[in-house]
């Protein structure tokens, strides 16, 4: 009987930072809500670049340049992890 490996017999995982057949299903049209991005409120910690499942914050030398709304589904997770008291991200009803 052949044992499971230890955890540090493991491959090491990775962060796919580019979207692969994903960026041909455009999935924008499911949300309800949306968020808004203020570029000025914003201080690039990069919080929401991290958590946002869909890749759908836009970075460009390390400063966030908006949000990709083709593919932003509306989950609210970028606005979650926004620091409060900078709040550059809110979230809005959609077709407001």
């Amino acid at each position: 009987m052949s044992t499971l490996p230890k955890w540090h017999e493991l491959p090491v995982g990775g962060l796919i930072l580019e979207a692969g057949s994903a960026r041909d299903y455009k999935t924008g049209g499911w949300r309800s809500i949306k968020p808004i991005y203020n570029q000025e409120k914003c201080i690039n910690c990069l919080n929401c670049w991290i958590h946002c499942p869909d890749s759908s914050i836009m970075v460009k030398e390390s400063k966030v340049t908006g949000i990709d709304y083709d593919y932003c589904k509306g989950c609210g997770i970028c606005a979650k992890v926004c620091p409060p008291k900078v709040a550059a991200i809110s979230m809005i009803e959609e077709g407001r």
